[in-house]
């Protein structure tokens, strides 16, 4: 997820019509429209469409779902079926409210590489309140509406969002994501205030991590950005630790003679615990045996190196993934770690 940045907050200019031409120069065919933009008909389709959308998944419809959704993500339906079983508790008997809607329209005729859509009004300093930030990478040509429902249930709060695209008069299913509110009963804020205590106290990790859960509770998708997940993004960015993975950047662990390529590090919550995940390269994950051997180096190297993770964390997963995608995991709890 990437803020908007000072090149923005440059563009933007004290007036009316030159904010509008700077803009004009930066989105190209790339155009966003918010709720209130849009007229009657067309808002009430799109809010139609999500609310259908959204009934399915809380029935756990995923048949119903995968055959009102757009062909490319029909024909691999499995990780939205997955979510759905899942999510379907949490959404039973929810009282869903939509609280943003975005139509995005993509011109031209091929694929955009990196897709940017810029929505609401935006400042001098960059995003305001009621602005927000797409990112896409590869995105077809067309229309896309963005529904992002507020569902409580008595089992919990979610962040349900629908991505749809029209197809004649119809609005088909791109994408469905749920995103908890809260995480180990705690929220956004709460995880931003205890990365500002591990900052204060040096435990530089332990903040970098808290700052990637309060960030993820933040947005209700993975590729927003608001003027909320901006303000984190300006506090904590300088905090990244060097010897961390990063996106498209992987980091070194050393344990014993082997050095193990980490892909990803993010915390995860497991009822009122939270856990670390690690993944890393591996050749090959179907060797379990070899995998697990393997893991179980990865979880003590990784606390060895940094022993703060031991104040945080309940347990440590590490995932082994191979080239395939094909991973194997092994779970240790914290006090067994020596």
């Amino acid at each position: 997820m990437r803020p908007v940045r000072s090149w923005l907050r440059a563009c933007v200019l004290w007036t009316t019509l030159a904010a509008l031409a700077c803009f004009a120069s930066l989105v190209y065919a790339q155009n966003c429209q918010i709720s209130g933009d849009l007229d009657d008909a067309t808002r009430s389709a799109i809010t139609a469409a999500g609310q259908r959308y959204f009934d399915l998944a809380a029935k756990g419809d995923a048949a119903a779902l995968r055959q009102s959704a757009i062909p490319s993500l029909a024909s691999d339906f499995s990780g939205i079926e997955t979510t759905v079983k899942d999510h379907q508790q949490d959404l039973a008997g929810a009282q869903p409210t939509a609280k943003a809607l975005f139509l995005l329209a993509a011109e031209g005729t091929v694929a955009i590489p990196h897709a940017e859509f810029y929505c609401g009004v935006f400042g001098k300093n960059g995003q305001t309140s009621g602005s927000a930030v797409f990112y896409f990478d590869n995105l077809p040509p067309g229309k896309y509406a963005v529904i992002i429902f507020d569902a409580t249930s008595p089992q919990a709060r979610t962040n349900l969002s629908v991505v749809a695209q029209q197809t004649g008069a119809d609005w088909k299913l791109a994408g469905l994501y749920f995103k908890p509110v809260l995480v180990a009963g705690h929220d956004s804020e709460w995880f931003a205030a205890r990365a500002r205590e591990y900052k204060t106290k040096g435990q530089l990790h332990n903040a970098w991590l808290f700052y990637l859960e309060a960030r993820s509770l933040i947005s209700p998708l993975p590729f927003m950005s608001t003027q909320a997940t901006d303000k984190l993004y300006d506090e904590f960015q300088s905090l990244e630790p060097a010897d961390f993975p990063a996106e498209g950047k992987t980091a070194d662990l050393i344990a014993g003679s082997t050095t193990y390529k980490l892909t990803t590090l993010f915390p995860t919550a497991v009822g009122s615990d939270l856990d670390l995940v690690v993944k890393y390269q591996t050749a090959d994950a179907s060797n379990t045996g070899q995998a697990n051997q393997s893991n179980v180096a990865v979880i003590k190297a990784l606390v060895a190196k940094f022993p703060e993770l031991r104040d945080v964390f309940a347990a440590v997963v590490a995932r082994a993934v191979d080239p395939s995608g094909r991973d194997f995991g092994t779970l240790l709890a914290m006090k067994d770690v020596k």
